[in-house]
């Protein structure tokens, strides 16, 4: 990695990989070699999570372990009809009217396009949700024989990946959940000046499957202070009900998801750093959605947990949207908080 490089330049790179939950190697491996020339060491574990290591200036230092998921929501291939069409299963929560005639990319580089099957009950005046089981894949082929060529059952995919800037600073594209989490720690970890406590920064994996890669990297470290970066919802959209975060407005702090209520104390530090340190910041307070920080918090005797999110539109859909201001107030208090003795 280019000390010159941007968060934007960051993320730029690291959406160009396919990794939905589970299959996170490739990504892995462009991570480590970002980091590696500013860590002490760098590890992965049984589950694929990416550790990189830093060590504390200060005696008895504390351990600190900073979270992002590496992986994104997507789909498997369970079957292939005679037509030639690919059938799913979801990988992770998926919004699928936000999918429905989306370009979509298969591990081997073949591309398709998700449709909705004839909506019958909709000819009757009724309602119908998609889902998985009424959608499919057209990749183009002309019956099964010439589909299982390019694809066979097991194989992973996603919507296209892309990233475009917006104006005002805004930039949209998929997948910043929760890549944008991932450049922030990178960037972190290059520019911050001090590490205080034993950091560790974590790249996790299957996090859209259930918080899974966090979990065994935390009973591994066993932190005694754990910070998940994610994206959190932004309610400045119409229709959106009220709540605290929004685009512009700084990093988020985060107080409570419906996974977690981080610990009060460590939630006063990381606000304090953030105004001794002229950061922008706003409190992230959700009654959906969770983070990594649930499982840090839980593993083993527990540890006081937090968040750090950058705020985002649309998330789960092929246009997430954030400020790149936003993603810098949180790499700037990461940055912060590794100097910062606990």
């Amino acid at each position: 990695m280019d000390k010159t490089d941007n968060i934007y330049n960051i993320l730029k790179e690291l959406v160009k990989y396919r990794c939905v939950s589970g299959r996170e190697n490739g990504i892995s491996r462009a991570i480590q070699k970002m980091t590696a020339p500013y860590a002490d060491s760098v590890s992965s574990d049984a589950l694929g999570n990416l550790i990189v290591f830093k060590k504390g200036a200060a005696e008895n230092a504390k351990r600190l372990m900073l979270c992002a998921h590496m992986d994104e929501i997507g789909f498997m291939t369970t079957s292939v009809s005679e037509d030639g069409y690919i059938k799913f299963a979801p990988i992770g929560g998926i919004n699928y009217t936000a999918a429905a005639f989306c370009e979509v990319v298969f591990e081997n580089g073949t591309r398709g396009v998700m449709a909705p099957e004839v909506d019958r009950k909709a000819k009757k005046g009724e309602k119908s949700e998609l889902g998985f089981d009424n959608c499919y894949v057209d990749i183009g082929a002309k019956n099964r024989r010439e589909a299982e060529k390019k694809v066979s059952v097991g194989d992973c995919f996603a919507v296209k990946p892309s990233l475009c800037r917006l104006s005002s600073g805004r930039v949209s594209g998929r997948p910043v959940d929760d890549r944008i989490g991932c450049a922030v720690l990178i960037k972190a970890l290059e520019q911050a000046e001090r590490f205080e406590n034993d950091t560790y920064f974590v790249f996790s994996v299957q996090e859209e499957l259930g918080l899974r890669g966090s979990k065994t990297a935390a009973y591994g470290i066993m932190p005694d202070y754990g910070v998940a970066v994610d994206v959190c919802a932004s309610f400045d959209t119409p229709g959106k009900k009220d709540g605290p975060s929004r685009l512009g407005g700084g990093a988020c702090i985060k107080i409570k998801d419906a996974s977690v209520m981080c610990d009060g104390d460590f939630v006063r530090l990381l606000q304090r750093t953030a105004d001794e340190n002229g950061i922008p910041w706003q409190p992230e307070i959700l009654t959906r959605g969770g983070t990594d920080a649930a499982s840090m918090q839980t593993a083993g005797a527990g540890c006081r947990a937090g968040g750090i999110s950058v705020p985002t539109r649309y998330t789960h859909t092929p246009s997430e949207t954030f400020d790149i201001k936003d993603a810098e107030a949180a790499c700037r208090l990461v940055s912060a908080l590794v100097g910062t003795r606990l």
